[in-house]
């Protein structure tokens, strides 16, 4: 520290106490040494030893930061990793997961007059930005099922999108997308295709590898794992897209907080070998409930050995694992017996979300899909008494206990 104090620069009278408070300590020069943990960079703002420098980093000449929301230290690090774990050519961050989405369909150009194909099974939140955001700025949002993708290609033919927008693993029905074949789908009509891939974190699939142009990811989910940060993620399959992604959030604003990003880079750090454990979990959970007298039906992509979902998963997912969530529809189908069923768990906890190392249920009529309106719901399989499990990392006879006693009240 003595090194860092003998280089202030040395003024011609000492300065006032009221001064020295705002300024002492503040801007020493750098000194040897690289942290091992990217730090936490609070800064709003940034300074240079020359207005020439401030020119040169406004005009992307030279490499440097200038105010928060075009970029900072912290958040770059997220960045840089989450383009290395999916391929591609740029990463940027955002507030939240919708925000990643959102930003990844301005990147296509949407212009009023536009088309969008999305999966007919999307996450809720997802469907409602196309249909009321988006949907007043005159973009037509066409629901299909990416299932069928001789009908996916039909239409898109018929329609001319300028993209299309699936997820990995669907919500809540955890149907398995054919990343490879709805690429080929987009690019034959010359649309870009967007992959909401937070079900399946890069662990377990990368996108961009099967064609896809716009990776999307809630970290708030899986890259996070604990609960205790927002934000979201849009990896870049090419310059062009880059470009929009990162225009979109610095006129926005949609930025991400410097700490969250430390808790999410920190969370992403263990993501394999929590979903190791996940996955283990709810494939023997999936199998376990498929038995279950209470159940009527199990959604998992892993059960059904020579059944589609199951073969995609083989092909689109890291084997041995078919994703870390089962989503169960019981016997009697109705609200009241999904309550009492959620009600009666002691262990697993009620909550809106997922990805997090403690095994958590939702009912998707009541959160995710509840402004879907319910024609809809029933018409893609989304029923009264379905609830979807984020499995956690427990002992997995502790959860598979408590989902026992707990279906015994339905």
């Amino acid at each position: 520290m003595k090194q860092a104090q003998q280089k202030t620069v040395k003024r011609e009278r000492e300065l006032e106490l009221l001064t020295q408070l705002v300024h002492a300590g503040e801007r020493l020069p750098q000194l040897p040494g690289t942290p091992v943990a990217t730090p936490v960079y609070t800064t709003t703002t940034y300074s240079y030893d020359t207005m020439a420098e401030v020119d040169r980093v406004f005009a992307g000449d030279q490499p440097g930061y200038a105010y928060s929301r075009f970029g900072n230290p912290t958040v770059s690090a997220l960045e840089a990793a989450m383009q290395t774990l999916e391929r591609g050519a740029g990463a940027c961050a955002y507030g939240s997961g919708m925000a990643a989405i959102h930003a990844s369909l301005l990147a296509c150009d949407l212009t009023p007059g536009a088309i969008v194909l999305a999966a007919q099974d999307l996450y809720g939140t997802t469907t409602n930005l196309l249909h009321t955001v988006f949907g007043k700025l005159g973009v037509q949002t066409v629901m299909v099922d990416f299932g069928d993708v001789e009908q996916l290609e039909a239409i898109a033919r018929q329609v001319r999108p300028r993209a299309l927008i699936a997820e990995t693993i669907s919500n809540p029905l955890l149907k398995v997308c054919d990343i490879e074949a709805c690429a080929e789908v987009a690019h034959g009509v010359g649309a870009r295709l967007i992959i909401d891939n937070t079900f399946a974190s890069p662990y377990l699939c990368q996108p961009l590898r099967f064609g896809a142009d716009i990776v999307a990811h809630s970290a708030t989910k899986y890259l996070s794992g604990h609960g205790d940060a927002t934000g979201g993620v849009a990896v870049a399959r090419d310059e062009e897209t880059m470009e929009g992604l990162t225009q979109a959030r610095n006129l926005i604003g949609g930025v991400l907080s410097v700490w969250e990003a430390h808790e999410i880079l920190r969370g992403v750090k263990t993501l394999g070998v929590r979903l190791d454990r996940q996955c283990a979990n709810a494939r023997q959970l999936a199998e376990q409930l498929a038995r279950h007298p209470r159940v009527a039906r199990v959604y998992h992509p892993g059960l059904g050995i020579k059944g589609k979902n199951c073969q995609l998963a083989s092909r689109m997912l890291r084997a041995p694992h078919t994703g870390a969530l089962v989503s169960i529809e019981l016997r009697e189908n109705t609200k009241a017996a999904a309550y009492r069923f959620m009600d009666a768990l002691q262990l697993c906890v009620r909550l809106t979300s997922l990805g997090d190392v403690v095994t958590c249920v939702l009912h998707p009529v009541t959160a995710s899909h509840r402004n879907i309106p319910p024609a809809h719901r029933q018409q893609i399989g989304i029923t009264d008494s379905l609830v979807r499990i984020s499995v956690g990392i427990e002992d997995l006879g502790d959860i598979i206990a408590d989902i026992e006693q707990a279906l015994q009240a339905v």
